[in-house]
């Protein structure tokens, strides 16, 4: 088993809010908001990608073959998140309008393989129904045990919900995990712990967008998570895992707002944090959209704690991950 060098940015202009899923024997599939890339082809229905060395990205198309009905016009189809339970491949999807805090909702959709096409199956969460605003920003953890649960929000507290076995509905009532500093999610659980990721501050400001991710960890998926310092998540605590550097003037290196991100272990057992950042130099898209490419770094474990090597995004050449 060999790796192939990989630079940073992996993939542009544009693959926001990524969520992966990595298949043996097959390769690694990315998901991402449906940006308009400026290829002619408009906003996509949620973009897929693969790439079986992490250098070389191949687009296979969209999740959906068409924009499901129960969207409302003028929503955008937002930060996927991909899993795999029972043979089935679950795609959860917020629906969103910039500023407007009670259309939100998550959709999920179902296919027999990781390239769709996918069959929507409606929402799953509103934001009004729920009780909470924004209501954006899914993610579907399965537990050892086969249990799922549907992790969501946008700073307005990040909750969590147990799932049906096949995880296309809500079964129990919402708990808080984190505060109304985060948004984007993502927990993975190792040596016995529960690690809660998440992104703060702005996402979306151009060169000045704020955007980093931090972490805290648990003995139970419900929590408390607490920070290296003790301090809970749901107070906004959180330890440092990656966050972006401007310079002044602004340097051609500068990245800034690495976030939303997603985790995947390769065949070594190595992980890796694929997310997306904006390179300060072009921060928009010819059509005035931020421009938020495709990041990808190894993650460090020290003590039990997860970063990314010098906490920021990594511009030098380096070895991907093993593919097989």
């Amino acid at each position: 088993m060999s790796s192939v060098n990989i630079s940073n940015p992996v993939f542009t202009p544009v693959f926001a809010d990524p969520t992966v899923i990595y298949e043996s024997g097959d390769g690694l599939y990315a998901y991402a908001t449906a940006d308009d890339r400026g290829d002619g082809r408009g906003q996509r229905l949620i973009p897929i990608l693969k790439t079986v060395n992490g250098s070389d990205w191949e687009d296979v198309g969209d999740a959906f073959e068409t924009r499901p009905a129960w969207i409302p016009k003028g929503a955008g189809i937002w930060a996927p998140d991909i899993s795999r339970k029972h043979g089935k491949y679950l795609l959860f999807y917020s629906i969103a309008v910039w500023g407007d805090h009670e259309i939100p909702a998550i959709g999920v959709a179902v296919s027999d393989k990781p390239e769709g096409p996918f069959v929507d199956k409606g929402p799953i969460i509103r934001s009004m129904d729920i009780g909470v605003y924004n209501s954006i920003d899914p993610m579907h953890f399965i537990d050892d045990d086969g249990s799922s649960y549907l992790i969501w929000g946008s700073f307005n507290g990040i909750y969590g919900i147990p799932l049906s076995q096949d995880g296309l509905s809500k079964i129990g009532e919402k708990f808080l995990l984190a505060g109304d500093a985060y948004e984007a999610a993502h927990i993975i659980k190792r040596d016995g712990y529960y690690y809660f990721f998440g992104s703060r501050g702005t996402c979306c400001d151009g060169a000045l967008s704020t955007y980093h991710v931090c972490v805290g960890r648990s003995s139970s998926l419900f929590g408390p998570y607490h920070d290296k310092e003790g301090k809970e998540l749901t107070q906004n605590g959180g330890t440092l895992v990656i966050k972006g550097e401007l310079s002044e003037p602004v340097g051609s290196n500068d990245i800034v707002g690495p976030g939303h991100h997603s985790v995947f272990t390769d065949t070594t057992g190595q992980d890796w944090m694929v997310y997306h950042a904006i390179e300060a130099v072009q921060p928009y898209l010819p059509n005035g959209a931020p421009r938020r490419p495709l990041f990808m770094d190894p993650m460090i474990w020290e003590d039990g704690w997860p970063f990314i090597k010098g906490f920021r995004p990594n511009l030098h050449e380096q070895p991907g991950p093993v593919l097989d």
